[in-house]
């Protein structure tokens, strides 16, 4: 008798059934992607305050640090950056050490995840180099604010290990840590208005 093929699709709350090896636009929905999101803990939780930084949290977070770092950028790019950690909605967040011990097969996963996802919203698969270094450098300023606000580091050991920003390009960013609802709310509202701003501009 045959073995039966191991199961490596997930059940969305929107009712769709995404699979993991294959995944297709027609089973992205934002709302999934914002809820799962709202419930992922960056830093495996290692972080300070009464409720996990999530990695919704995280993505609002990349989005306004690029818009600063690039504010002639178009709405799409933006979005890509909103989306950056969107496969993480049903794969995880893991921490950068983990990453590299996995290996080729998580990296694998997590490109034929975003790659649905972009051209679910309208974005290329595979997103220009350019664009790509941008929404890192913003992805990493993010890290190191993480890293000295609420995930214990000294300051000195994140600038060790992040790039350290210059002072105005950071200035009047708290990270403010809050309930996953209203994380999920907030992570959608700037999805619709970055979805907004791409129709307006054509």
């Amino acid at each position: 008798m045959a073995k039966a093929a191991k199961r490596a699709w997930q059940r969305m709350l929107s009712g769709r059934r995404l699979d993991l090896l294959d995944p297709t636009p027609v089973d992205i929905e934002i709302a999934d992607i914002a809820h799962g999101l709202a419930f992922v803990a960056r830093w495996n939780g290692q972080t300070h305050g009464d409720w996990a930084y999530s990695v919704a949290e995280h993505s609002l977070l990349v989005e306004q640090i690029h818009a600063r770092t690039e504010p002639e950028v178009e709405p799409r790019w933006r979005l890509a950056a909103l989306l950056h950690d969107a496969p993480e909605y049903v794969i995880g967040d893991m921490i950068s050490p983990v990453k590299a011990a996995l290996g080729r097969e998580y990296g694998e996963m997590d490109s034929r995840l975003a790659a649905a996802i972009h051209r679910r919203f309208g974005l290329p698969a595979q997103l220009p180099v350019a664009v790509k270094r941008a929404i890192k450098r913003a992805d990493r300023i993010s890290a190191w604010l993480e890293a000295v606000q609420i995930a214990g580091f000294s300051r000195a050991e994140a600038d060790r290990l992040f790039p350290v920003p210059d002072p105005a390009l950071v200035q009047g960013l708290e990270i403010t840590l809050r309930p996953p609802r209203e994380t999920r709310s907030a992570y959608l509202a700037r999805f619709d208005a970055l979805i907004q701003e791409m129709d307006r501009a054509g």
